[in-house]
């Protein structure tokens, strides 16, 4: 079960809880050996957590936003891992969506800030998230993801290795799978359809793959679902990873998903736009960590 990360720091290092909620917004807590500022972060009791009480206070410069493409209507951003898009119930303060209108406010100058959601990705995936920032814009864009007209590409590391090099995931999705998860249907006419694709790129002997993923449809938690369908769960899944499978060898803070490149015609100007966001530091330590232990080939060389 998770809990907020005040309360675990609380508890770990005997301080009060303010103390721990304040020394997490201080930047002085990692959690899998990455920094947290959000005291409501939810974190598993088994998270490798960290304090070092004499870092000094995070800079509000670790909290801006890296924008990776903007113009009047739309910020395109590289969204790090950790970072929720908007807060839940428990009102969580550093989000995606309250960077960027601090982002406007001081970058651009706008007294109100508009921040229009259309599309998310998921709190502990990094990489390419689009937001629009005026009003004109919402519904547009909201089309492009709605009609599936906008190219969606992501890196994952998933477990084991592939048969095939490549191929298509065509299977409806449901929200209860039987095990209060979402999943994928297994009756015939039933759930939502969804559909992805996948490339292999390498293999790390008979541990892991990197896998190119572009999705077709955009469901919640789709190519995380589809890849476990397959057996080839994402590395540090908490959702749809490891239960009753052996441990995987090498410890993963966070699922290995990474949101690479977004494409698509600009709704409002007609001009094609391609983003793209460089591999997370985290990410590639792992593939690295991978092809050390491991060995590498790359698809090329199978066959």
């Amino acid at each position: 079960m998770k809990v907020r990360l005040d309360k675990i720091v609380a508890e770990r290092f005997q301080l009060s809880r303010r103390a721990a909620r304040e020394a997490v917004e201080r930047g002085q807590v990692d959690v899998g050996g990455v920094r947290r500022v959000d005291p409501a972060e939810e974190v598993g009791p088994d998270d490798e957590l960290s304090f070092h009480p004499n870092r000094p206070r995070a800079d509000l410069a670790e909290r801006r936003l890296t924008v990776l493409y903007e113009d009047r209507d739309v910020l395109v951003i590289d969204k790090p891992p950790g970072l929720l898009v908007q807060p839940t119930e428990l009102r969580e303060r550093d989000t995606l969506l309250e960077r960027a209108g601090r982002y406007q406010i001081h970058k651009r100058g706008v007294k109100k800030p508009y921040v229009g959601i259309v599309h998310r990705i998921d709190q502990l995936t990094s990489g390419v998230i689009l937001l629009v920032t005026s009003p004109r814009a919402l519904r547009p864009f909201q089309e492009l993801f709605r009609t599936h007209t906008i190219e969606r590409d992501y890196l994952a590391v998933v477990e084991g290795v592939f048969i095939t090099p490549e191929g298509r995931i065509d299977i409806p999705l449901v929200d209860d799978a039987g095990d209060n998860r979402r999943g994928v249907s297994r009756e015939p006419g039933v759930g939502i359809p969804a559909t992805t694709h996948f490339r292999v790129i390498e293999s790390y002997g008979t541990v892991a793959s990197l896998v190119a993923v572009r999705l077709e449809t955009g469901r919640t938690h789709q190519i995380r679902i589809h890849l476990a369908a397959l057996e080839h769960t994402v590395v540090g899944d908490p959702v749809y990873g490891r239960r009753g499978r052996p441990k995987f060898p090498i410890r993963f803070h966070r699922q290995a998903l990474h949101a690479a490149s977004l494409g698509f015609i600009h709704p409002l100007s007609g001009q094609p736009i391609r983003v793209e966001a460089p591999v997370p530091k985290d990410f590639t330590t792992l593939t690295d960590q991978l092809k050390h232990d491991y060995g590498v080939v790359k698809v090329a060389d199978q066959g």
